[in-house]
């Protein structure tokens, strides 16, 4: 469950209260692992798979109440902004507008007693928190425009205009440092809690970076763009039996060549990053690294794209070597060709199998429990897919018929109980689920429907849902198959 999907009282799932809550409930019901999505910084869209940095943190986690505490904020400030309509949905337009008001004003009331170690945290992490607060800063005073779309002078990130708006808006872009400093240390102790309750937080590293980023903006040498810095090309996935007209991302390619020239640092300083942050990760669309479907730019569907060759596990091998060996999952969902499936398994890494793909008309799936090798990761249902009840609602009576066999489904049981026991009993190396499907909810508490704008990435979790009786349920069920 992401951190968005927390209940609280700001209007989004934040560090404070309900987080940890919700690790205790975590505890309680003997769980070891915490899955969550990006944390990066989301815009236009909201989704947490195309941020304005790959390494920044999202300013609406931050819990208020600390500010409340330290009398940088005042109930009444919180009183004037409204950041919910309702309690379990998200509603980004408000916490665009409010929450950063609210941030900005702690920003003010704080400034002096925090100027020391604004600059320390600023300083121990120029190496990319320089290019986010510029970018962010310079954005901020464009109306939030695109960077692409600022004035030519701005476009360089070494040109003599930054430099000299950096010298020149001093507080906007130590507003965007104290943005990091209190996103960090509140999430570092949210993390050092879940880990004394022996849990640990598996993050998600997407393959990709957003165009409308700081790590492009700062590193066009890395990415396949033209003369006027916008992408030749952007990626996606050709068509498939879910759509006929592909996904198209959006995202732009990157310069495997410069980056080998380059002894890929930049990927070694991001997965380096990362694992400050998360104690295992999730390598999004891991099959990417083998061969990409790459799009001409300006492409309205990504139907006629073509299959590049990616560089592999030579990447990797240099991460490894300069970072030792790492706690990886490797999402390798989709169309795998043999070259890509001798990739995963030489990787060592385990991938991934859900549970819904399992079953199918011909009853041939690697997803199936009888099929899995040991070395993978199980989930019963992504933020990418229908929830467990919403997916068993809308299959074809045979296919229903079936599942019910295999699993030994019962209502009495729960359906939902069923599809987690056959994950929990399955060989996999960890079995995981969603609260959605824990709590048995239909599709229209789904995360996200992929291709799709509007009400995705906006689900949230009632603080009610989390009861003893639920926990002590799931710790049964995680004790009988010795999870």
């Amino acid at each position: 469950m992401h951190i968005s999907s927390l209940p609280g009282k700001y209007g989004i799932g934040d560090f404070g209260e309900g987080a940890y809550r919700f690790v205790d409930f975590l505890h309680k019901a003997n769980q070891k692992n915490w899955q969550i999505l990006p944390l990066g910084v989301t815009g236009f869209g909201d989704s947490p798979y195309q941020c304005f940095s790959a390494f920044a943190g999202n300013p609406y986690f931050i819990d208020l109440d600390e500010f409340l505490g330290l009398n940088y904020l005042k109930q009444e400030d919180i009183d004037n902004y409204r950041l919910n309509k309702v309690n379990n949905k998200v509603d980004y337009g408000l916490l665009f507008e409010n929450k950063m008001a609210l941030l900005r004003t702690a920003y003010k009331n704080a400034r002096s007693d925090l100027l020391d170690k604004l600059e320390n945290f600023y300083v121990a992490n120029l190496d990319w928190l320089r290019e986010f607060c510029l970018f962010m800063s310079i954005k901020t005073k464009n109306q939030n425009k695109s960077w692409y779309d600022w004035d030519i002078a701005y476009k360089r990130y070494d040109s003599d205009r930054v430099l000299n708006f950096e010298s020149e808006n001093q507080d906007e872009v130590y507003f965007w440092v104290f943005t990091q400093y209190y996103f960090f240390r509140q999430w570092k102790r949210l993390k050092k809690y879940a880990n004394k309750k022996g849990i640990k937080i598996i993050g998600d590293l997407p393959i990709y970076v957003s165009e409308d980023s700081a790590d492009v903006w700062r590193n066009p040498g890395f990415f396949k763009l033209d003369e006027n810095l916008l992408p030749i090309t952007v990626a996606g996935c050709p068509p498939d039996g879910y759509t006929d007209t592909g996904q198209l991302w959006g995202n732009p390619i990157y310069d495997w060549d410069a980056m080998e020239e380059d002894n890929y640092t930049w990927w070694i300083k991001r997965v380096e990053h990362s694992f400050k942050i998360y104690d295992v990760i999730r390598i999004d669309h891991f099959r990417g690294f083998e061969s990409y479907w790459e799009v001409e730019y300006g492409s309205e569907t990504a139907v006629n794209g073509r299959w590049v060759q990616g560089p592999g596990l030579k990447l990797f091998d240099k991460i490894i070597e300069e970072l030792g060996q790492l706690d990886i999952i490797v999402e390798d969902l989709g169309f795998n060709t043999p070259e890509v499936i001798k990739m995963v398994k030489e990787s060592g890494f385990p991938n991934m199998k859900v549970l819904q793909f399992g079953f199918n008309p011909i009853y041939d799936s690697e997803h199936t429990p009888h099929k899995f090798e040991k070395n993978c990761i199980v989930y019963t249902s992504t933020h990418d897919n229908q929830t467990i009840m919403g997916w068993l609602e809308t299959l074809p009576r045979d296919m229903y018929e079936y599942i019910v066999q295999y699993l030994k489904l019962s209502i009495d049981e729960g359906l939902n109980w069923g599809i987690i026991r056959g994950a929990w009993a399955s060989t996999a190396n960890i079995a995981i689920t969603t609260m959605q499907d824990v709590l048995g909810l239909g599709d229209d508490a789904r995360m996200n429907t992929p291709g799709s704008l509007g009400d995705n990435w906006a689900w949230r979790l009632k603080a009610n849902q989390l009861t003893d009786d639920l926990a002590y349920k799931l710790k049964d069920l995680t004790i009988r198959y010795w999870r």
